[in-house]
């Protein structure tokens, strides 16, 4: 058995920004023979039947532990970080996804039992589900031949296809009824499913109820029409702004040199959203079809798609999703969207869908160049690959994302719901561009409430410019130290990353003159430690 620090605290990596703070943000601790005892009950067993009880992997809202019984069998157990938000919804709903999804035929790991309250013999909330056997994707991801992804991203398209045709009556979240009425009480206002066991409720999508936000009585949904989805998300952020909005630097400390180092009003973040506000009911598409509210894997990244290479046929096959938090379910033009991780928007290659092939003088080309051309020449094939499974096999999702206005409301309406950090600089530039498109939004006829004036637009894209610089400065210093969210670093390379982000530190301000420019940038120093608690 695992030492019991060890099962409560963080073990997985380091942070260059605040390590202090988020080790305390994820270390729970909990009655860990009681756990082993529930986690037992669950499927039969006894605490003695456990043989071993360790950590297996440590996410970025859970800490999941696999529990290996004397005859063999396998579980798993999470359990969520103090920071995990909204704690009970966000299990209780996971718990119901999962459940609801696998009912549907689809390969989601069974759930044994769960607890959204850690009111409870172990002290914490908790899932026991099944341990589904295999290897992440993420692990042999870059090994692939093309074949090997194909496969893969036609068998993940058709399970989206599946998922996506599930009909559902409203948008929010999935729930047991009897779950949300613990919460809410027997005036629950969930939406039923045929199958009564289930009802919509509350959305769960994180930045719904980000630090501050959860305190606010707003409408999370039930969301009985694409109108309500479509605003639920930026009347929450005007609230929170009114109730607890100040001044403040952008978080991004990288880029407040741009802003003078000034503190932006959040005044300037209520305007936009007023005009979001105005502009946003006009972009509910005329086609009922695409109001239908449907639900999709809310983190698709290869690390939570579970292959295994079949005996028979040697073919790499999906055996499970893994890692449900947060599921949403949205209208279908909100959903559109090719994964994060899947995506290579950014190349005109993957963008006009050309066939990927590796260059004609590979043979001539260094190590270095031969491995960056392999790393692009994979990107292209999962974009393209990704597209043309989707254009075969599901057509409403590929219309969707494959139109260019459609996907530009998806992501003002994104912006928008965004967290507000002391910028509004990117939901004001997707509104002037709203503006400026406007007769290929809506055509003729329609006129356009939001309105500004040339000098507003021009200073918006100045600033654009200055803080495009930044944002390539910041990734420039990520390749060089090696951090990748959050600044988070592997233990091993803790150390040499500390070194190298106060050498470059060092090495910038002795560029500099002595004086008030130099003076500002080493107190808003974009890897030291910071006080976040005005952001939350």
């Amino acid at each position: 058995m695992s030492d019991s620090e060890d099962l409560f605290n963080y073990t997985s990596g380091r942070w260059i920004v605040n390590n202090d703070l988020r080790l305390s943000e994820r270390r729970r601790e909990f009655d860990v023979d009681e756990l082993w005892r529930l986690a037992a009950q669950s499927v039969g067993r006894s605490s003695q039947d456990i043989k071993t009880f360790v950590k297996l992997a440590e996410g970025g809202f859970n800490r999941i532990f696999l529990i290996t019984m004397h005859d063999g069998f396998e579980m798993v157990a999470r359990i969520p970080y103090p920071i995990t938000a909204p704690k009970f919804y966000a299990i209780a709903s996971e718990v119901a996804t999962m459940r609801f999804l696998r009912s549907s035929g689809l390969p989601v790991p069974e759930v044994y039992d769960y607890s959204p309250s850690s009111d409870n013999a172990a002290k914490t909330e908790y899932i026991f589900m099944e341990f589904m056997r295999g290897t992440k994707l993420s692990d042999v991801w870059m090994e692939l031949e093309e074949s090997d992804i194909a496969s893969v991203l036609r068998q993940l398209v058709q399970l989206e296809s599946r998922m996506m045709s599930i009909p559902f009556p409203a948008g929010g979240s999935l729930y047991y009824t009897d779950d949300l009425e613990k919460v809410v009480g027997r005036t629950s206002t969930g939406v039923a499913l045929n199958d009564e066991r289930f009802c919509i409720g509350p959305d769960v999508r994180l930045h719904m109820w980000f630090g501050r936000r959860s305190q606010l009585d707003v409408n999370r949904g039930p969301y009985k029409s694409a109108e309500a989805a479509l605003v639920a998300a930026a009347r929450k952020e005007l609230a929170y702004l009114e109730r607890f909005g100040r001044p403040l630097q952008p978080f991004q400390r990288e880029r407040r040199e741009y802003y003078e180092f000034k503190e932006q009003s959040p005044s300037d973040h209520i305007e936009n959203l007023q005009r979001y506000l105005r502009i946003a009911p006009l972009f509910v598409p005329k086609d009922p079809v695409l109001h239908t509210p449907c639900i999709r894997h809310p983190d698709l990244q290869p690390s939570n798609i579970i292959v295994s290479r079949s005996s028979d046929s040697n073919r790499l096959e999906i055996m499970g999703l893994i890692d449900w938090q947060h599921a949403s379910i949205l209208p279908v033009f909100l959903m559109a969207g090719i994964p994060g991780r899947l995506q290579f928007y950014d190349d005109p290659v993957s963008q006009a869908l050309i066939p990927p092939s590796l260059p004609t003088n590979m043979n001539e080309l260094d190590e270095d160049e031969k491995s960056q051309e392999m790393g692009l020449y994979h990107r292209r094939l999962v974009h393209f690959h990704y597209v043309k499974n989707t254009e075969k096999y599901n057509k409403l999702h590929y219309d969707a994302f494959s139109d260019p206005l459609s996907m530009f409301i998806c992501r003002l309406f994104t912006q928008a719901g965004y967290p507000w950090e002391g910028e509004t600089h990117e939901l004001k530039v997707s509104l002037i561009e709203a503006t400026e498109i406007w007769k290929k939004l809506k055509g003729e006829g329609v006129l356009c409430p939001v309105v500004f004036s040339p000098d507003d637009v021009c200073k918006t894209k100045e600033l654009s410019s200055k803080l495009q610089t930044a944002d390539e400065n910041f990734e420039g210093c990520r390749g060089m130290i090696g951090f990748e969210s959050e600044t988070w670093v592997p233990n091993e390379h803790y150390k040499m990353a500390m070194a190298l982000a106060e050498l470059l530190k060092l090495k910038l301000l002795m560029a500099l003159p002595k004086g008030e420019l130099r003076d500002k940038i080493e107190a808003n120093w974009f890897l030291d430690d910071m006080d976040e608690k005005d952001y939350m």
